[in-house]
């Protein structure tokens, strides 16, 4: 791969993962072109991509260099783009920043993706709907079978057929509002009294529940499980607190 003075994000629209890394580049005022195949679709593409080591999206051209994973594309961009930073300078706040990034990006962001993917198996009306926002011209030509195709991806790499699966997944990302609000305490920020990758990565795994406006997709209606659980969290601090973060420190650039 060559080096390019602007780099290329491959992604998933509505991804949660991929909003962290958006949010990471516009953060640092990083301008980028963006890729975006379909969700289940994204699988192989990752795969030729990175010649077989990985088959997850975010990927990021940055640099000559091909990075995969949201954590590591921050991390490259906090290395080579250092302003303005999203790793505190203390070396205990950055301890804890990298610690609770870590945190939210195994014990909460693949339980939301599950949740919400269990219930749009089961809502295809509602599945259909999002297909038509993300790519309209795509998912015409498909019709049904190829929504259903995609449907089936999306149900083996996710488990969002397994009831059992999905309540368990629910029960992670309640526990993982607890946590948020746990480790706020009183404060504004996660660590260090100042935005931080540990806010950036929290939020943005939080956002498909939320939907705050200035992501960088805004789906207008998610299945019933999901609205209902929106509604039960919508009075907790936690909730307002991703509004608040979107609402002060999310400006796309891209």
């Amino acid at each position: 791969m060559q080096p390019s003075t602007r780099p290329t994000l491959w992604h998933i629209t509505v991804s949660h993962y991929s909003e962290k890394a958006r949010w990471a580049l516009d953060y640092k005022e990083v301008p980028y072109d963006g890729r975006t195949p379909l969700p289940g679709l994204h699988m192989p593409l990752a795969l030729w991509l990175t010649r077989g080591r990985g088959y997850t999206l975010p990927l990021l051209d940055l640099d000559g260099e091909r990075i995969g994973d949201s954590t590591a594309i921050v991390a490259a961009l906090e290395e080579r783009r250092p302003g303005p930073r999203l790793y505190p300078e203390p070396p205990a706040e950055r301890r804890r920043a990298l610690a609770l990034e870590d945190w939210f990006d195994e014990e909460l962001g693949p339980y939301v993706r599950r949740f919400v993917f269990h219930s749009l198996m089961n809502d295809p009306d509602c599945f259909a709907e999002i297909g038509a926002q993300i790519a309209p011209a795509v998912f015409d030509r498909m019709g049904p079978t190829g929504s259903r195709w995609i449907q089936g991806l999306i149900v083996r790499r996710y488990r969002a057929h397994d009831d059992k699966a999905a309540e368990a997944a629910l029960a992670k990302v309640l526990v993982g509002f607890d946590r948020l609000e746990a480790e706020l305490g009183e404060g504004d920020y996660l660590t260090g009294g100042a935005f931080s990758v540990a806010d950036l990565t929290a939020a943005a795994l939080l956002y498909p529940l939320v939907r705050p406006p200035e992501a960088t997709m805004t789906i207008a209606r998610m299945p019933e499980p999901v609205e209902t659980l929106r509604a039960q969290l919508s009075g907790r601090r936690g909730y307002r607190w991703v509004e608040e973060m979107f609402r002060l420190h999310r400006r796309p650039t891209g």
